[in-house]
């Protein structure tokens, strides 16, 4: 099971479903493509010293915050916030493109209104998981600028192999280029 798909069961797809008034199966294939489709967005950030200085403070500032109990849990004007500074100006570039790569029922109104649902729970598993690998060094209060080992070589490692590659290839490519700007 690839990281990925232990994020995605994570997930809380049958809440998500029943909070939109959608069938299960629609919801699942919707956050399937948003996962990699987030990653990636913070990935092309992180590729610069300032991206991955922001990226991480953000996931300093989700650090222990695990919100799956339940979409009402959720912090959706939180997950907002995260979903415009991770896309910026592109973000409905972006979401016309995750809805036309995979099945017809997964609308651009749908991808819209799970991105905000998902985007919270994906920094705060992203927070562990770099977080977490840094448990031996003190918290600093201002993070470094991005190095080897860094987040951005977390989340490549990440989407490195995972089939959420193919999504990123067709969706971010050309869009977000080495950022959003």
């Amino acid at each position: 099971m690839s990281d990925i798909d232990g994020l995605l069961a994570l997930i809380p797809v049958g809440d998500i479903a029943r909070k939109l008034g959608i069938p299960e199966d629609v919801a699942h294939g919707a956050v399937a493509q948003v996962i990699p489709t987030l990653l990636g967005g913070m990935a092309a950030n992180a590729k610069d010293g300032d991206g991955a200085a922001s990226l991480e403070k953000a996931l300093t500032g989700h650090a222990g915050v695990f919100p799956t109990a339940s979409v009402s849990d959720i912090n959706t004007n939180d997950g907002e916030k995260i979903v415009n500074n991770v896309f910026g100006s592109q973000k409905d570039d972006v979401v016309a493109a995750v809805a036309s790569t995979g099945d017809s029922n997964i609308t651009q109104d749908i991808i819209a209104k799970i991105l905000p649902i998902v985007a919270p729970i994906v920094i705060a598993w992203l927070a562990s998981q770099f977080l977490g690998k840094k448990e031996a060094a003190p918290a600093a209060p201002t993070p470094e600028p991005a190095k080897s080992g860094g987040i951005g070589d977390l989340l490549g490692g990440l989407l490195g192999g995972s089939g959420g590659q193919d999504i990123l290839g067709s969706v971010l490519g050309g869009l977000l280029g080495g950022g959003r700007r």
